[in-house]
Order: structure tokens, then sequence, then C-alpha cells
């Protein structure tokens, strides 16, 4: 554990009057001990948790608050995270232009490493079972990219070292969280009318055994959110049966968009019965793959030889979905059965130039992984004293890409619920007075993004004629209409 910093303990912006009761059936007492009190501890170091705490630093009216971040991990290591220039994480992510927007705001963009960011300009999406259905996004050049393809440990660094440069937080890595429990009834307390009463404080007691307390607990710690599960809020979902492989793909050399034309750089997404496979463009002659399957053939991807493996994504965004399966058939030898293939496949299946992705020519050596797709949602965001941000908060499918982008948005919205709540003298921990705005505003906005996107998701699995073909309507309908089509295009990007 490292401690660095360890600012006054600020009280005047608390307002007990306007305080309203936790259940306190469901929630367990600590003993009179007295805790070491911060303003905000936020438990999960991911980059929801590091660009909230980075606002709430930056912010001129908030830039005084006591701030604790809990992190099992060693952030020494995101500090100093670093790869050669012909090496690429697999965990990569598409920012929009409202998360940059955010990131420069709170001035943790310009420590970013923008030789490992690609933006792109230009989006091609069609249905694996129906080729004449597609729909093609473009940004003009007066607009920004339609998003920005970065791996996840370069958007932690710059928001670490964004810290660093800001006044100290107290930060608690390589550190777990043993409980959370709330504080001691006042009766508990010495009796003085200088007491503060911390009964409705989450009081956090750490690995190291130290306890601190809250006024607001901030829960970016992920799916299984133990500060969810202390405040009770339930969450909602499912499994999608469905596995993500993910992949740091290699284009012959001198072939990536950026080479050339930066304009040019398009994304791709191809919708299959198993899902949908994406190809994201990373700077030079690189791409992350994100293809969603079935659990067995995320098996068999992961145990097939380079070749074959290389092989396969090729084949996933040019041959019929039939063909495609049945080479998932094999144990080996999809390269030479791809090969004669397209052979014998006639010439309006070739490709067509910036319809399909360029040819990958490898795979980054042990880049491949995969993981389970889940929709989850909290049926809230928010009880007295404590919020949740990020996977906490919401799961979603990555068919859209939003998941970062929503972490990020969680964080902006609730530092300014924050910093109003500071400016008009209110609790920071209270619903009322803070965390119902934060709720209000993104809980709603959220539901409908999972919801679209787990319609899209049942949507392009069905393969029923009349689904495929009123989908490949509506899809050819939307591309034809301009404004519509720029309409989605803005939603996208405003998270």
């Amino acid at each position: 554990m490292t401690g660095r910093g360890f600012p006054k303990v600020l009280r005047s912006h608390i307002c007990p009057s306007c305080s309203r009761s936790l259940k306190l059936e469901s929630r367990r007492y600590a003993t009179a001990a007295s805790p070491d009190i911060y303003d905000v501890v936020c438990i999960g170091g991911g980059p929801a948790g590091l660009s909230l705490l980075t606002a709430l630093r930056s912010s001129k009216a908030t830039s005084h608050l006591r701030l604790a971040l809990i992190e099992s991990q060693d952030l020494e290591r995101a500090r100093t995270w670093n790869l050669p220039q012909n090496q690429y994480s697999y965990r990569a992510s598409s920012l929009t232009p409202s998360s940059l927007s955010f990131l420069s705001q709170i001035g943790a963009w310009p420590h970013v490493d923008t030789s490992r960011v690609q933006p792109y300009r230009h989006m091609r999406v069609w249905d694996g079972l129906s080729s004449n259905s597609r729909i093609s996004f473009d940004a003009l050049t007066s607009e920004p990219p339609i998003a920005s393809m970065t791996e996840n440990q370069n958007l932690s660094r710059a928001l670490i070292t964004r810290l660093d440069d800001l006044s100290s937080i107290c930060l608690f890595d390589e550190t777990s969280v043993a409980d959370i429990h709330l504080g001691p009834p006042l009766s508990f307390l010495a009796e003085s009318p200088t007491s503060l009463d911390l009964s409705s404080y989450p009081h956090v007691t750490l690995s190291s055994n130290h306890t601190i307390a809250a006024r607001l607990l901030v829960g970016a710690d992920g799916l299984n959110s133990p500060v969810r599960t202390f405040a009770g809020i339930p969450s909602r979902g499912w499994d999608y049966d469905r596995h993500g492989v993910v992949a740091t793909l290699k284009l012959p050399l001198g072939t990536g968009h950026s080479s050339e034309n930066p304009q040019a750089v398009t994304a791709y997404q191809r919708f299959l019965p198993s899902g949908p496979i994406a190809f994201l463009a990373l700077p030079g002659d690189y791409a992350t793959l994100v293809w969603t399957t079935t659990a067995p053939q995320a098996i068999r991807l992961k145990t097939l030889s380079t070749e074959d493996f290389v092989a396969m994504v090729n084949a996933a965004f040019r041959l019929d979905v039939v063909d495609l399966n049945y080479m998932f058939t094999l144990d080996s030898g999809q390269a030479g059965e791809l090969l004669w293939r397209e052979s014998v496949q006639s010439s309006n299946k070739a490709d067509v130039d910036g319809e399909t992705p360029q040819r990958v020519a490898s795979v980054q050596e042990g880049s491949i992984a995969s993981f389970p797709l889940r929709l989850r949602h909290a049926s809230t965001y928010t009880t007295n004293r404590v919020a949740l941000i990020g996977d906490a908060a919401h799961t979603i499918h990555p068919l859209a890409g939003q998941g970062l982008n929503m972490g990020l948005a969680d964080s902006r919205s609730l530092a300014s619920a924050v910093e109003d709540a500071v400016l008009h003298g209110a609790d920071i921990g209270n619903e009322v007075g803070c965390l119902n705005k934060y709720n209000g505003e993104v809980w709603m906005r959220n539901n409908r993004m999972l919801g679209a996107v787990d319609k899209l998701h049942w949507l392009y699995s069905a393969k029923s004629g009349p689904v495929v073909g009123l989908r490949g309507l509506g899809l050819r309908t939307v591309n034809a209409l301009g404004p519509v089509k720029g309409w989605f295009m803005r939603q996208a990007g405003a998270l």
C-alpha cells in the first residue's frame, strides 16, 4: 500500500439535515474506532475510476476534495507500461468524439501516446446472410473521426500521468477490499457537540486492516462489484452464450490504410448468425479483431495454428456462411481450404475495393484471447453515499464498441454532479443534493443503448428468411437516407 498525500479533511459542504437514512437492516455497523475520512473513495483503478478522480482533481471547484483510490493491481505497472512500436495489446477500444472531448477537458489526452492511436473516418457494415444489405458511415473531412482506436493501457497510463501532475490523492494499490460496512450509530461515539455522525458513511476495511470512511463511495469495481453488493443494488441481465475472440492482426507490409491515406482509414463489421466480426484499424500495418461467436467455435479458433487462424479471419469477411461453418468443422488445413474455395467462387463474390478489409497476413504472437459476453444493468446507479460507474453499473455486448465510452460518460456525469453539489454547498453523498442528478442523467440513456445493442444481437442472430429480408430492407433504407444515417452516427458518438 502506498499513500501519496493526505490533504486536510474538508467538512464545510456537508448538509446533515438533508441526509436520508439507509436501509439499516441490510448493512452492518462498524465499531466506534475513528476511521480515516475521505470525501470520495473510488474502488477500481480502470479507465472509469481514473477518469473520475482526474476530473474531480482537475476542476477548480472540487480540487480541494480529499480523494482515495483503492486498486488490487500494481498501478506502477500501468504508469510505466510501454510496448515496442511493432507490438500492440489485444485490449483495445474505440473512443468516440465525446470521449476524446472529455479526456481533453480533464487534461489527460495530451499524455496519450498518439502514435498508438488510429482514428477512422469510415465504417462498412453488412449482413453475412444477404450480401447486398450494406450500410456505410462516412465522416466528412470537416467533421471529427467516427472514432479512434487505442489500447486500454495507453489510456490508463495517460490518466495516471495526469493524476501525478495534479495535487496528490491517496493511493492504495496492490490492496484488496476486505469488507464494506456502515459507520457506528451516533450513540456509540463520544458524546460531544462536535462529533461527526458517521452512521451513514460507508467504511471500507482494506486487506491491510486499515479502515477508511467515505462521504461518497464510488464503485468502479467491475462486473461482480463489491460496492454494488454492499449497497444492495440488484443487477439484471443475461449471458449471451457467446464469446468474444480478440487478437492483434498483422497486415501485409505497407498495406495499412494509415500508411498512405489517413482519410481513408475504414472499420469493417460483418454480421454472421453466430455474431458479428469486426476489423478495427490500428496504426501502421496492424488491426484489432473482435469476433463474436459460439463457445465451441471460440475454442476451435484458439487451438488453430497461426496460418489456419488467419485463414479463418480472412474467410469470415469473404466466404458464404455455409462455407465458413464447414471450415469450423476441420481440425486443421483451413488455409488450404480457403485457397481452394476462393479459386472456385463466382467473380461477384471477389473482394470489392474498399468494401472488405485488407487481407490479414499474420497474427501477433500471444494476442489471441476470448471472454464470455453478457448483458447486465444495475436497477439504479446510486443510493445514499454510493454511486456506481463503468462495468459495476452496466455490461454491454461489444458489437457497438460502446463499453468504455459508457464508462467515461458515467465518470464525466458523476464528476459534474459532485462539482454542482460543492458549488451549491450540498452534501456530495446525498441522493437529493447530488446523486439523483447523476443517476437521472445517465441511467435511462445507458438503458436505451443496452436495449438497442441487445436487440441488434438477437435480430442478426436470426436465420429465418423473412427476418433476413426485412432486416436487409431496413439496412438498405437507412443507408439511403442520409439524415437518418447521420442521426445514428451522432447518437453513437455522443456517449
